[in-house]
């Protein structure tokens, strides 16, 4: 197998030429989108589409930075803030309406603890996993392996080393469930603060089914 084969099937693997050759490809569209007019909407919705590849409403404020790109699969109304680092060497799967705060970062990558092995330049890839309707708040770190389920909210700060689950608050480091997600959350946007009558009477037409 060569060394793009090996990444793929998240085994050990060694970024030679080949490997570098397709980061290229990469970074020269992230110097399009990390120096385009803040204010250009459009050219950035154009740039994160090439970016990605398959996308659907997808919005990333720059700068944004990633290894790939195309390791990277992102479902509807996908939207990341600010200063997102997502180092994609094996594949990063989000779902539908996910949100980043700033300064979100996945790392798929790692390398061998003992030094003489890590010295031989051999390193991995293994996949993150994202449900749909998950909030994930700033300075937060992922790394290789997580599955994090759907509608879950993770804190800021948090660094997420284990699975977590589906409806739940998740918060800490090491990241760790804090409760589950019921109907009583539903009339409160911050804490213990209601919606207003005019949001909650729009919020109750907009999720009318």
């Amino acid at each position: 197998m060569n060394h793009i084969e090996r990444r793929d099937a998240q085994m050990p693997y060694i970024s030679d030429a080949s490997v570098m050759e397709e980061q290229k490809k990469c970074r020269k569209i992230l110097q399009r989108l990390n120096t385009v007019d803040r204010s250009d909407f459009e050219e950035i919705n154009k740039i994160v589409k090439e970016l990605l590849g398959k996308s659907e409403n997808a919005f990333i404020n720059p700068p944004f930075y990633c290894d790939y790109g195309s390791h990277i699969e992102v479902g509807k109304n996908f939207f990341a803030n600010y200063n997102c680092t997502i180092i994609d060497v094996a594949k990063v799967k989000i779902g539908d309406n996910c949100q980043f705060a700033p300064n979100v970062a996945i790392y798929t990558a790692g390398h061998p603890v003992h030094p003489e092995s890590r010295n031989t330049m051999y390193e991995y890839g293994i996949e993150v996993t994202i449900g749909d309707n998950v909030w994930i708040g700033g300075n937060t770190v992922i790394v290789p392996g997580v599955h994090i389920g759907s509608n879950t909210v993770i804190g800021a700060g948090s660094v997420v080393t284990k699975d977590i689950p589906d409806w739940v608050v998740a918060a800490g480091n090491p990241c760790r469930v804090i409760r589950k997600i019921t109907e009583e959350d539903r009339k409160f946007y911050y804490k213990d603060r209601e919606f207003d009558e005019e949001s909650w009477n729009e919020i109750q037409r907009m999720t009318q089914k």
